[in-house]
């Protein structure tokens, strides 16, 4: 399957207005027609002003055209005529939105709506009322009303939109571990792989089958590095898209060139409790990367933290594929017993 985001597309966050159309105003009329000797008032109704509606769209993976079209606005319903002719009511405006956005309050941070399933739907700003003609007000008593409504005022909103990738599995680790070239390797993504840090600069997603037709999503998350939940490096930016996952499978490289085990390990696990204590809860399976040039001491390292908090290690090789079709297993059983 082909990759779902490229890189120089991806927005997961924006700022948009919206408002909903006014409504129209009741018209003030009387009859004038050569049979009806008695006339009377005949102005119709004003129509409703159209809503604005945010749904979730499964074609879409990034949240790019609401950040050049930042106001949105529904049409205003049509003002009512004389005959008892009624304004016309407007149709909703729909603004679509990737699976997995979050519309929130700008000013307050206040979560309206999380879209998580396909065509989830919601009014974010509701059309105004019609108002009511003349004719409306006609009673015995009150035969000749001179006086209509105005139509209601539409709501109208500044909206912030996050976007929280939808994954099953979340790839962590320091940068340079290997993540990018691992989901190059299970999936069809093609995400850019280089030698220094920070080459993955968006998440990356990709589907990875199983030869007994199951499968599961896979998402790369850059930028994690201490600090981040601070700002420092990319992390503070993409930790969020880490809180939808089920499974998290940190990666730890025991390459000469990598760092201490047990230190990278701390540094990452502390990072997503200071950005959210809920990470710190998911399932992690470790794996050890870059085994066909791993550094044997580190190795032992790691295997040796893994006993003491009885955790399972994985060991593979993404250039090699050494130990891919374990790793790829033990995660799909995880998957089906969460």
């Amino acid at each position: 399957m082909q990759e779902w985001i490229a890189d120089m597309d991806f927005v997961d966050q924006v700022k948009i207005f919206v408002k909903a159309g006014n409504g129209g105003r009741g018209c003030i009329a009387f009859r004038r027609e050569k049979y009806v000797p008695h006339g009377g008032p005949s102005g119709g109704d004003g129509g409703n002003g159209g809503d604005v509606l945010i749904k979730a769209d499964p074609q879409l993976t990034t949240l790019l055209d609401l950040r050049y079209q930042k106001h949105y606005r529904a049409q205003d319903g049509e003002h009512g005529l004389g005959s008892d002719c009624h304004g016309q009511s407007r149709a909703a405006l729909i603004i679509p939105v990737p699976v997995g956005s979050i519309i929130k309050e700008l000013e307050t941070g206040h979560i309206l709506k999380d879209l998580s399933h396909a065509e989830d739907a919601f009014v974010i700003a509701k059309g105004g009322r019609g108002g009511l003609g003349n004719a409306r007000f006609a009673t015995a008593q009150r035969r000749v009303p001179r006086f209509a409504q105005p139509g209601e005022e539409g709501e109208e909103h500044w909206l912030q939109i996050e976007l929280k990738l939808l994954a099953d599995v979340g790839l962590i680790g320091y940068p340079n571990v290997g993540k990018s070239t691992l989901i190059s390797r299970i999936t069809a993504a093609h995400p850019k792989i280089a030698d220094y840090p920070f080459t993955t600069l968006m998440p990356q997603l990709g589907v990875v089958k199983m030869a007994d037709y199951r499968s599961f999503i896979v998402a790369d998350i850059p930028g994690l590095i201490a600090g981040a939940h601070q700002g420092t490096g990319l992390g503070d930016r993409f930790l969020r898209h880490i809180e939808r996952t089920k499974l998290l499978l940190h990666l730890v490289d025991v390459s000469p060139s990598g760092g201490t085990p047990q230190t990278n390990l701390e540094a990452i696990n502390k990072e997503l409790g200071l950005f959210n204590p809920q990470l710190l809860e998911k399932p992690q399976l470790i794996v050890a990367t870059k085994l066909e040039v791993a550094d044997r001491e580190k190795l032992s390292q790691l295997e040796q933290i893994c006993t003491d908090k009885n955790w399972e290690l994985f060991k593979i090789s993404a250039h090699t594929g050494e130990g891919l079709n374990k790793l790829l297993y033990a995660v799909s059983q995880q998957l089906n017993r969460l």
